[in-house]
């Protein structure tokens, strides 16, 4: 079966990205940390193991003719609509907050697909950079009440899976969201801006 990588992107666009960040920053600020988080997670995660998909907002157009829409909703609708896209294979859904983010973590994240129905990557902050499903059981209550932006998130999440489903959890990773995440970007030997 094909594995699927889909990468939720927004538009690069000042004042509509990283905006918590562009409080602190200010918008060219927030645009820049947002355009270098979304190369290297292009960068990093590109790989023949797998197919990898845009999946972008608010206009796939600016991504290429390989980009899909999110859709609408809030991030669980437009998740959910993702992983029901297709009935075959395991998909695995990325955002480009988490630096830190490569090809040998995304093949894990498939091999841990092997053993169980979902894998999750839990953020420092509640939250988490990678989720994915195998596919092979349908989940109507899949990020149902799920707290966004929360430091519930990853809670959320877990509850709203169907009782019985094999859940992986990888390692926790840190993301950049906040004007204190930036220093993320500039670890020696990766600096990213």
């Amino acid at each position: 079966m094909r594995k699927t990588l889909i990468i939720f992107a927004r538009v690069p666009q000042m004042g509509r990205v990283k905006t918590r960040l562009a409080r602190a920053l200010g918008n060219p600020g927030g645009l820049r940390v947002y355009r270098a988080l979304l190369d290297r997670t292009l960068a990093m995660t590109a790989d023949p193991r797998w197919q990898t998909i845009i999946a972008a907002t608010p206009s796939p157009a600016s991504f290429g003719a390989d980009a899909i829409a999110q859709g609408t909703g809030d991030l669980g609708a437009r998740m959910a609509r993702m992983f029901r896209r297709s009935t075959k294979g395991p998909i695995i859904i990325i955002g480009t907050d988490c630096p830190d983010i490569s090809r040998s973590r995304i093949a894990r994240a498939f091999a841990a697909l092997g053993k169980s129905d979902c894998v999750i990557g839990p953020a420092e902050d509640g939250g988490y950079w990678l989720i994915g499903m195998k596919r092979t059981r349908t989940t109507p209550t899949l990020f149902r009440n799920v707290r966004w932006s929360s430091p519930h998130t990853l809670s959320d999440t877990l509850a709203s899976l169907p009782r019985g489903l094999g859940v992986a959890l990888l390692e926790t990773l840190g993301d950049v969201d906040e004007p204190g995440d930036v220093s993320r970007l500039k670890k020696p030997g990766r600096r990213i801006i």
